[in-house]
This record gives structure tokens, C-alpha cells and sequence, in this order.
């Protein structure tokens, strides 16, 4: 059994909701009103309409629409402060990654010297090292959290509001290893309490599939691409017609005129 898959030689099926059939859209006035665009011609008409011959009221009303569309893009400190959310959940995911490693809660033979000079070694945990690892994990999840001032996303700040609910759900297992959570939504280490605390625990918390680190791995990754979705979010159109660098899906139809 063959299948015989005929080549589309018209652009009328990107799009469906004009009809069927490239027909129906050449009857259209899109591809017509899409080439004036293209072509540069639609630019020079709204240029000679807003001329000088133009009336007060119309010049007027031209000059609140290219504010308000101006007003709706992203200015470079908006952009900047998307781009330090990137930076900043890139550096949350490595760091909890980090506490996933099976390798770091492998006991290891960890050798201890006495007042008196003796050594000792057992097989244990290796807390500095444990430590060091969510230590970078507290200081890179505060990073973030920082990083939200002078972002204006929706979807971005949900992200980061489920983080920190995964945060409070696990409230009591985080003092239990001296990790405390402030007001503002950062973390806190005390070292001493963590120093002393079941790594057992430790790694219940960090180390395993379903954990709380695991879980904050997997937020920082849809953070960072809200982020970027937000900062790359820009009009639909350039001037010639095109789709903008921004509108990244857009790229397809060009090719195609």
C-alpha cells in the first residue's frame, strides 16, 4: 500500500480560517492588505494622511495612538531585570541539580583528628561538602527572588509564587536542617543547625526524585522560560511588513511571501 502525499503549492492552507483552497483566500482582501504592508506602500499612505494637511483632531488622535503603542514596549530596564530572572533561575537549576547528585550523600570515609592528636575514620556523611551544596542552593533561590523587582509578568510572577508556596508546604523539614524562611520569601541558613542535623534527612529533602529540590529545579526552569518569553515579547509586525524578532513563530509565514 502506497500513499501519495501531494506538495502544497499555495500558502491558502496556513491559513484555515479564511477557507479552503488558495481561492478563497486570493479573493480575500488579507493577501492584498498583507502586500501593501510588505511592499511599504500602506506605510506611505498613513505617512501622507498624517501630513501637515491633516487636521488638529486627526494629528491628535495619530499622536495618543503611537503613544500608547510605544508605551507597550519593554523598555531596556524591563529588559534588563527579565534578563537578571534568567541569570538567576540558570544558577538556581545548576545548584539544585548540584543536590541531586547521588554521588554527594555517598558515605565516604571521613577521617577525624582528637584533641589529643588521634585520628579517627569512619564512614559518613560529608557535611561540609553537603553543606556548601545547599548553601549555593539558598543563596542562588534568594537570587531570584531578588531578581523579580522591576518585572511586570504575570505568568513570571506565578512561577515564582509557586516556588515559594513549595517553600512553605515544606516549612517544618527546612527548620529540621536550620533553613528558615523570611518575610520577603528568601531563605536562610543557619550553619550550626544544619551542621548538626540528619543528612538523612538532608537528602530527603535535596537528593531524591519528588523532593523539594528536585521540584525547585524543575520551577527554575519554567522561570527562566517565562523570563525569556516575557523579555522577547514584542509587537507582531516591523515596518516593512515582516514579522519581528521578537514574535519568533512568525518567521515561518515570512518565507512564504
Amino acid at each position: 500500500m502506497s500513499i501519495n502525499i501531494q506538495a502544497k503549492r499555495d500558502v491558502s492552507f496556513l491559513f484555515p480560517s479564511l477557507g479552503s483552497g488558495a481561492a478563497s483566500v486570493a479573493g480575500s482582501s488579507f493577501l492584498s492588505d498583507y502586500a501593501s504592508i510588505k511592499n511599504g506602500s500602506y506605510a506611505k499612505l498613513m505617512k501622507a494622511y498624517y501630513s501637515e494637511t491633516a487636521n488638529d483632531s486627526v494629528k491628535s488622535a495619530a499622536g495618543k495612538s503611537v503613544s500608547n503603542r510605544a508605551g507597550a514596549k519593554k523598555t531596556s530596564e524591563e529588559t534588563k531585570a527579565y534578563t537578571k530572572v534568567q541569570t538567576a533561575s540558570d544558577a538556581l537549576k545548576e545548584s539544585a541539580d548540584a543536590l541531586l547528585d547521588k554521588s554527594l550523600f555517598k558515605k565516604k570515609d571521613i577521617t577525624t583528628t582528637d584533641e589529643d592528636g588521634n585520628k579517627t575514620t569512619v564512614k559518613d556523611y560529608d557535611t561540609d561538602s553537603i553543606y556548601k551544596a545547599v548553601n549555593s542552593f539558598v543563596k542562588d533561590y534568594n537570587s531570584v527572588i531578588n531578581a523579580m523587582d522591576g518585572t511586570k509578568d504575570d505568568t513570571l510572577e506565578r512561577r515564582v509564587d509557586y516556588m515559594n508556596s513549595q517553600s512553605s508546604r515544606n516549612k517544618k523539614n527546612l527548620e529540621a536542617v536550620g533553613i528558615s524562611i523570611n518575610k520577603d520569601g528568601t531563605l536562610a541558613i543557619d550553619k550550626d543547625t544544619f551542621m548538626k542535623s540528619d543528612m538523612t534527612r538532608v537528602k530527603s529533602l535535596f537528593g531524591e526524585n519528588g523532593s523539594y529540590g528536585y521540584q525547585v529545579s524543575a520551577q527554575a526552569s519554567l522561570i527562566n522560560y517565562a523570563a525569556d518569553h516575557a523579555a522577547n515579547r514584542g509587537s507582531s509586525y516591523t515596518t516593512k511588513g515582516s514579522y519581528a524578532s521578537g514574535f519568533k513563530n512568525g518567521n515561518l509565514f515570512n518565507s512564504y511571501f
